[in-house]
C-alpha cells in the first residue's frame, strides 16, 4: 500500500503522524511510504532519518496526497487540505467529529474513509489511541495551569506547591479517566491538595485506592461543583464522552462563584469543552479572561511537546496502520472490532453513533 505522512499544518502542531522506527516497520513489509519534506523537524526527526529507513521524501503537500491511499496524520485535517482529500484515501488521525460541523461535512463530501483515533476502542471499553495524548495533556494541564496561576499572567499568585507555614494550592478535577488521573498524579507531586470528581463510583474508589491521602474523591453533581469552585485554585476540565460533545458541568454564571484570577484548563476542548465558556485557543494565543477566571483552552496541547508526544502516539497506532495497510480498511476493520470502533465516515456516511446524534442525524446520507 502507498502510504502517506504529510506534515502537520495545524497552528504550532509541531507532531508527526509516524516515526522513523515506524516507516521502517511499513517499508520492509513492502509498503511505500511518502513523507512530506520537513514533516517531522518539529518532533527531533529530520528527513534524513526518513530516507534511512525507506521513506520517500516529497516537498509539497499535494504531492504526498496524490501519491498515498492511506494518509496517516496526528489532527484531524483543516481547510486548506479538504480538496486533497478524495474517495482513494482512507484518513487515520484524530477527527474529534462531533465539535466540527463543517468538518465533518467536508469529510462526508469527500467520500473518503476516515477512521478516529479517538474511538478506537477495547472490549473493555478503553480506548488505547487516545490514551497516551490524554496521559500528556493531563500531565501538561497541571504544568500549564501552575504558571497561569502567577500573577503577571493574571492569575491569583498561588505556588501549587505551597511551602513550610503556608497551605498548598487547591485544584479541582472534573473527571476521573486518563486525564483526570495524570492531572491528579502531577498535582499531588508538587504538593497540592487535589479534589476529582467523577460520577462513576467504581473509578473514584481506584483513584481513592491509589492516589496519596491528600487527593480526596467526591460524587460529581452540580450542587458539589458550585461549592469546590468557590475555594479552588486550579480546575482541569477531563470529561470525555466516546465521540460525543462532553457536558457542560461548569456554566457561564458559575463564574462568578470563583476567586478572582482562578484558571481553568479545559482539556475537553477537542469535543467542544466541559466549561460552557470554553474556546478553542492556541499554545501561539493560549489563554483569555472571562469574569476575572483564566481560561486555557488549547486544542492540541500535546503538540507542545511534540518528541514525547509523537514517540508515544506511534507506539500505540503502529499496530492498527500496519494492520491497516497488509489488509485494507475493509478486512481489517472486520477482522479487528477494536479497530473497527475507529470508523467514523465511511463514503459518505456517518457510521458512529455518536456523531451522527451530535447533528441529530441530518448528516446521515
Amino acid at each position: 500500500m502507498n502510504i502517506g505522512v504529510p506534515k502537520e499544518i495545524k497552528s504550532n502542531e509541531s507532531r508527526v503522524g509516524m516515526t522513523p522506527s515506524g516507516v521502517f516497520e511499513l517499508t520492509k513489509q513492502n509498503h511505500k511510504v511518502f513523507v512530506q519534506k520537513n514533516a517531522g523537524f518539529g518532533s527531533g526527526f529530520f528527513d534524513q532519518d526518513y530516507i534511512n529507513v525507506g521513506a520517500i521524501i516529497l516537498d509539497a503537500i499535494e504531492e504526498v496526497y496524490d501519491a498515498s491511499e492511506m494518509i496517516v496524520k496526528v489532527k484531524e485535517p483543516i481547510e486548506e487540505e479538504y480538496p486533497l482529500i478524495t474517495s482513494k484515501h482512507t484518513v487515520f488521525t484524530y477527527f474529534h467529529f462531533a465539535s466540527s460541523e463543517v468538518l465533518t461535512k467536508q469529510m462526508l463530501k469527500s467520500k473518503a474513509v476516515c477512521i478516529a483515533y479517538e474511538t478506537v476502542e477495547d472490549p473493555d471499553g478503553s480506548l488505547p489511541l487516545l490514551t497516551p495524548m490524554s496521559e500528556v495533556a493531563g500531565r501538561m494541564a497541571i504544568q500549564q495551569g501552575a504558571k497561569y496561576l502567577e500573577k503577571p499572567i493574571k492569575g491569583r499568585g498561588v505556588l501549587l506547591g505551597g511551602v513550610p507555614g503556608v497551605p498548598p494550592g487547591k485544584v479541582l478535577v472534573l473527571g476521573a479517566g486518563v486525564v483526570g488521573i495524570q492531572a491528579a498524579k502531577m498535582a499531588a507531586g508538587l504538593g497540592a491538595h487535589v479534589t476529582i470528581m467523577d460520577i462513576n463510583m467504581k473509578q473514584l474508589r481506584y483513584v481513592n485506592d491509589v492516589m496519596p491521602n491528600h487527593v480526596v474523591t467526591e460524587f460529581s453533581s452540580e450542587y458539589n461543583i458550585r461549592k469546590r469552585i468557590k475555594d479552588h485554585d486550579l480546575i482541569v476540565g477531563g470529561v470525555l464522552i466516546k465521540g460525543a460533545k462532553a457536558p457542560k458541568l461548569i456554566t457561564r454564571d458559575m463564574l462568578k462563584e470563583m476567586r478572582p484570577g482562578t484558571v481553568v484548563v479545559d482539556v475537553a476542548v477537542d469535543q467542544g469543552g466541559c466549561i460552557e465558556t470554553t474556546r478553542a485557543t492556541t499554545h501561539e494565543d493560549p489563554t483569555y479572561i472571562i469574569d476575572d477566571v483564566v481560561h486555557y483552552c488549547v486544542a492540541n496541547m500535546p503538540g507542545a511537546v511534540p518528541y514525547t508526544s509523537t514517540l508515544a502516539l506511534t507506539n500505540v497506532t503502529l499496530p492498527y496502520v500496519l494492520k491497516l495497510a497488509n489488509l485494507g480498511w475493509e478486512k481489517a476493520t472486520k477482522i479487528d472490532k477494536t479497530l473497527e470502533k475507529g470508523l467514523n465516515i465511511v463514503n459518505g456516511e456517518i457510521v458512529y453513533q455518536e456523531i451522527a446524534e451530535a447533528f441529530d442525524s441530518v448528516l446521515i446520507s
